[in-house]
């Protein structure tokens, strides 16, 4: 005798069954993404040099925001002043290294932070924040302030000088050098300052002599460049020798 299967009943099997399929699937998927998040968690990438530049709009905002925090948790009253190197690391997002000039009491001085950022999530924290050293020398690094380098000194320099890359007059001539560099090129890029390797300085009867290393970005290369900029009393800079560094 010939069985009758309701045509409703073999519609409500294949619906149970199709929904059996998606509810497997659903599950192998959640457990994949976990356990390539847990994985993505416990590897993580080397320091690297930051992509964006120090001074960039993203940087400095990373940066306001690290001051703002610490303030806030530690009722403290830094005052932003400046990023001084920016390095990032890969994690689940990216935890961005920031060197920071800030001011206390009147006072310049360097601070090292770590801001998580996961861009997806539109989340942000700081994750650590600590005294890195003063910028008048405090850190071990010997001072050559904008003033220093502006004024003779009974009419003889003091000879050439190890000097801070931080201090704001080697930043100055550093940044000349690059804008020089890029204008004397036929590149397409442009010339990226990377880091300021290592600096000297003197005072010459009526200006200053930056005798700097730098690591510069041109596209997705990286070169590296021995300079040498004066600057007058005006003020004004110019890149008198320059020469690829190994």
């Amino acid at each position: 005798m010939k069985r009758y299967t309701s045509p409703i009943l073999s519609s409500f099997s294949s619906l149970l069954f199709l929904l059996s399929l998606i509810s497997l699937s659903h599950s192998f998927v959640i457990g994949a993404a976990s356990a390539f998040c847990r994985d993505e968690m416990t590897t993580l990438g080397g320091v690297r040099d930051s992509q964006v530049a120090p001074n960039s709009v993203e940087i400095d905002a990373l940066a306001r925001f690290a001051v703002e925090e610490h303030n806030k948790k530690e009722n403290a009253v830094l005052e932003f002043a400046r990023v001084v190197k920016a390095k990032e690391q890969v994690v689940t997002g990216t935890l961005h290294h920031l060197t920071i000039e800030a001011i206390e009491a009147g006072k310049k001085k360097l601070y090292e932070a770590k801001v998580w950022v996961k861009p997806w999530l539109n989340f942000k924290e700081l994750q650590e924040f600590k005294h890195a050293g003063d910028v008048d020398g405090g850190s071990g690094a010997p001072s050559f302030t904008s003033s220093d380098l502006g004024v003779k000194k009974d009419g003889h320099g003091p000879g050439w000088k190890e000097v801070p890359a931080h201090d704001p007059a080697v930043q100055d001539a550093a940044s000349h050098a690059v804008k020089t560099i890029q204008q004397r090129s036929n590149s397409l890029f442009p010339y990226e300052l990377k880091e300021i390797v290592h600096a000297k300085a003197e005072v010459v009867d009526d200006h200053a002599k930056f005798d700097i290393i730098l690591k510069v970005k041109r596209g997705t290369s990286e070169e590296k460049y021995k300079v040498e900029v004066h600057k007058n009393n005006e003020g004004t800079f110019l890149l008198n020798q320059m020469q690829p560094h190994a």
